[in-house]
């Protein structure tokens, strides 16, 4: 979509290894006619460009029948959407930093709009007024999510793919799934035929810093899952022993202030996720973290939210604006945020896998957000993000139907905060904040049970967390032992 003539950069590279390198303008955009619609017609709908593509490629005189595809943002998401057509003649793709599921992944996180990155990335590339219209009218996971939806299609995708993804990512966990979907549920040539990277990186693969750290070792893939090295294999039928080497490549992340602290370093592993105990971790009385389950009769912690003065964005899995690790603290002596924070740890922790917040929650309105942040606290008092997750409470039983909440009502509410490979160092603390707002990365829940609108009724949300043993609010992290 960014004008095929100005974006060329990896043709050359290719043709100098034999190859004969194509690009175009997706549908609507700069040469290319029809509806400037982001990916309207790269599927397998009314119109299926990437099909077509492939079609008139076999049929040029330059070409042996061999195809495949490279890309990374939208030419990923383009390579997901061709790939659920399963056109003969492809042969391979190389995937980064694409989500899976355009609702779940891209436009809706937890049900709750991502306003900043979706209306700056339609109206700064000038699509047509129409598409934030077509978004912002499906609140819902309804049919037209669906018939877009590319993890619908897994059991028709046929080909091996490299996808690449990184821990702050815009896209992350639709990353992890895209390559859970293929490789375990993926038609013949597709299952088990996977490979996943996973770096410590924002939305620019290799790009250091990532926020305010900078990871070791981590300015490109590895070596062994090269771009060249993969098409040689799949296109020009080269036994250099690609396919052979395991599944899955990811960098945990560790303490970047200390030399030689543990993780900053490539593993690898033959699937994902790894191995590792799922493990509560409690919300105190006292604004602890504890692995010991709480006492009964302790009191709720309470707060009130106010969306006149919603808290701020700091980092995170952002694309247009501050993204990757940022420090916190600028947000945590707010009267709505709560902070709960471990004692010092007397050994490294490492989390590698999916992390959720289960939390016991009752509000004084219809609706409200639970933004769950989880932080490395360093020795010098630094909090860094590590990961983050957001749940519009509407949409607490299904991203499908809302439902209001029945204000003082106690539930609990489930929060993906997606994934993450991190190790907590040695006299470092975990730390965890909730609050009800992450804006403007999400716009801003009105409490009215309603979709947000200028001219719409705004109700301060007081909302009570429950730390007791009847109702423990926790965190469930994949510790590996």
């Amino acid at each position: 979509p960014y004008n095929r003539q100005k974006r060329n950069d990896s043709a050359p590279g290719f043709a100098a290894e034999g190859y004969v390198f194509v690009t175009q303008d997706m549908r609507g955009r700069f040469e290319s006619e029809g509806e400037n619609i982001p990916f309207i017609g790269c599927g397998w709908g009314e119109h299926q460009d990437g099909l077509d593509t492939v079609e008139w490629i076999k049929k040029q005189p330059w070409c042996n029948g061999s195809i495949a595809t490279i890309g990374g943002s939208a030419g990923g998401i383009t390579q997901n959407y061709l790939a659920g057509t399963a056109p003969v003649g492809l042969k391979a793709q190389y995937i980064s930093v694409a989500p899976a599921d355009m609702y779940s992944d891209v436009s809706y996180i937890g049900s709750a709009f991502r306003k900043a990155d979706v209306e700056n990335w339609t109206n700064g590339n000038k699509f047509a007024p129409e598409a934030l219209e077509i978004m912002r009218s499906h609140p819902s996971y309804d049919d037209y999510w669906r018939s877009i939806d590319t993890s619908t299609k897994f059991e028709v995708m046929n080909v091996p793919a490299v996808l690449i993804g990184g821990w702050f990512d815009m896209f992350q966990q639709g990353t992890l799934n895209q390559f859970i979907g293929r490789q375990h549920h993926g038609a013949p040539g597709s299952k088990g035929k996977q490979k996943l990277v996973m770096g410590p990186w924002e939305h620019a693969v290799g790009k250091m810093p990532v926020g305010q750290l900078t990871f070791p070792n981590a300015n490109r893939v590895p070596a062994q899952y090269d771009a060249l090295r993969w098409f040689a294999h799949h296109l020009k039928g080269v036994d250099n022993g690609i396919e052979k080497e395991p599944a899955v490549a990811y960098y945990v992340m560790g303490d970047t202030g200390t030399p030689g602290a543990p993780g900053n370093e490539w593993r690898y592993a033959d699937d994902w996720p790894i191995a590792a105990k799922e493990t509560a971790v409690y919300l105190t009385t006292d604004k602890k973290l504890s692995l010991k389950a709480p006492e009964a009769g302790v009191a709720p912690h309470e707060y009130t939210f106010d969306p006149a003065n919603p808290c701020p964005t700091v980092g995170g899995h952002n694309l247009t604006i501050d993204r990757g690790s940022m420090d916190q603290r600028k947000i945590e002596s707010r009267d709505d945020v709560l902070v709960f924070t471990s004692d010092v740890l007397n050994k490294p922790v490492e989390v590698t896998g999916r992390i959720f917040a289960k939390i016991f929650i009752a509000s004084s309105t219809a609706d409200t957000d639970l933004s769950i942040r989880l932080c490395d606290v360093y020795p010098d008092g630094r909090s860094m993000l590590i990961a983050e997750g957001m749940q519009r409470l509407r949409y607490r039983k299904s991203r499908e139907k809302p439902e209001p909440l029945t204000p003082g009502q106690i539930e609990e509410v489930s929060v993906d905060c997606w994934s993450t490979s991190q190790i907590f160092n040695t006299g470092h603390r975990v730390r965890v904040t909730i609050t009800s707002s992450n804006f403007p990365r999400f716009d801003v829940n009105p409490g009215t049970a309603q979709p947000w609108s200028e001219a719409g009724e705004k109700l301060k949300q007081t909302n009570r967390i429950h730390c007791d043993a009847e109702r423990p609010s926790r965190i469930i992290v994949p510790v590996v032992e």
